[in-house]
């Protein structure tokens, strides 16, 4: 053990010896006893080398213990992850680790400026009329990047607002503050641009880059609430993304799902791997396979295939990127119009992630074993955890699966710590 961990380990021992841990709570989240979890399984599983992960909490020891450095999370996935509670959950709980850990808010997308369902942990305004693109269509009509989504306007009066307070907001969030807004977009007729408005009279020009796509703004002051509007002139602009940030060490935990997307539908992504690079993320976790194996046939060469072209994407930003796979959900498919039942895909999606966890070095976290296995997905619905439709959790359920993950996620930091 070196110095610098036998001085960290001493701390975080102190730490866990008080009756109160960091910030007024232990390190790790109290989860009541429910009997219909597999609380054995919540683990971290290595089938595989897990030098990545050492990386990871040496940069994590850095931002918590000597608030320096800065480590990049991010969740990739569908609807579990465009919902954004169980992200938001997990965030909020790294976030607890110290006393006013910052970090930035990361990669945000304004989707209900594309009338679907927005993250619950920001809120969006808009003025103008957008019309959406999606990486679940078929053919995609304007080019994307990592958010997997892009809304369009020819309005001469169009802006996006985000402000970055949970819709329901609670005593102990952390507040995102940022003072550095990156706008991803392209105009497509008429050399549209970003601005930010200020007030009526004041509007702040960006520093355009053409290699990311993008315009930088430097604002005066952190704020938690920014207004884009897109310059008053013929054309069309399209906004693929709007990075927000404070260049303060800390955590940030960055949020990437569309609903009802699979593997393919990033794959449809012409700019995911350059957008990527304003991420840059130390770890990522891999929430994708609920959609992939929704429907009748299954193929888990093709599932593995597409992984892979995934992980090449990550590791051509970052080759030391860490991995952590989640299972699927036990879940319900539909079976004709009326009709549903069990997905019995789901034990053969659990031996791919594991054969992915395997080649790749990344660690697993079983959500399927977590929850029971097959069949289990009935004992959750009841619990009021699983919504009706059998797939997605409720938001009391995803808090659940967010707690029980940093769990596992602490458990291993401690071994990490003790060594």
């Amino acid at each position: 053990m070196n110095m610098m961990k036998r001085n960290l380990a001493y701390s975080f021992i102190l730490i866990l010896l008080l009756p109160f841990g960091l910030q007024g709570q232990s390190i790790k989240k109290n989860v009541p006893g429910y009997d219909f979890v597999d609380f054995n399984a919540n683990q971290i599983q290595f089938l595989g080398d897990s030098a990545s992960f050492e990386r990871v909490y040496d940069k994590l020891d850095s931002v918590v213990f000597l608030g320096q450095g800065h480590l990049n999370v991010m969740h990739i996935g569908g609807s579990h992850v465009q919902a954004g509670v169980f992200t938001s959950r997990l965030r909020n709980n790294l976030l607890s680790l110290a006393d006013g850990l910052d970090g930035g808010r990361g990669l945000v997308f304004p989707f209900s400026v594309a009338r679907t369902n927005n993250p619950i942990s920001f809120v969006v305004h808009k003025t103008g009329i957008w019309d959406a693109t999606k990486n679940v269509g078929r053919s995609p009509d304007h080019r994307l990047g990592l958010t997997g989504m892009a809304v369009t306007t020819e309005s001469k009066k169009a802006s996006v607002s985000v402000v970055t307070v949970s819709r329901e907001p609670q005593p102990d969030d952390p507040e995102f503050l940022f003072n550095c807004v990156k706008v991803l977009g392209y105009s497509e007729r008429g050399g549209r641009e970003p601005l930010i408005l200020r007030s009526e009279a004041d509007t702040l020009h960006g520093e355009y880059s053409e290699s990311e796509s993008s315009w930088t703004f430097s604002l005066p002051q952190l704020t938690d609430s920014v207004t884009i509007m897109i310059s008053e002139t013929a054309g069309c602009f399209t906004l693929t993304g709007i990075y927000l940030d404070n260049r303060s060490p800390g955590i940030t935990v960055t949020g990437i799902g569309v609903n009802g997307a699979a593997l393919t539908s990033y794959m449809k992504c012409v700019d995911f791997q350059r957008d990527l690079c304003l991420v840059k993320p130390d770890l990522v976790l891999f929430a994708i396979g609920v959609n992939d194996a929704s429907g009748r046939d299954f193929h888990v060469d093709d599932f593995k295939s597409r992984y892979a072209w995934l992980i090449s994407q990550i590791r051509a930003v970052n080759p030391d990127c860490a991995f952590i796979f989640i299972t699927n959900n036990d879940n319900m498919r539909r079976v004709g119009r009326r009709s549903k039942r069990v997905n019995e895909h789901g034990p053969v999606v659990e031996s791919a992630f594991k054969d992915l966890s395997k080649e790749y070095g990344g660690g697993l976290w079983d959500l399927f074993d977590i929850m029971g296995g097959l069949g289990s997905v009935s004992n959750w619905r009841t619990a009021g955890m699983i919504q009706s439709d059998g797939v997605h959790f409720t938001n009391a359920g995803y808090d659940l699966i967010g707690d029980l993950l940093y769990n596992a996620l602490m458990d291993k930091y401690l071994q990490h710590i003790q060594k």
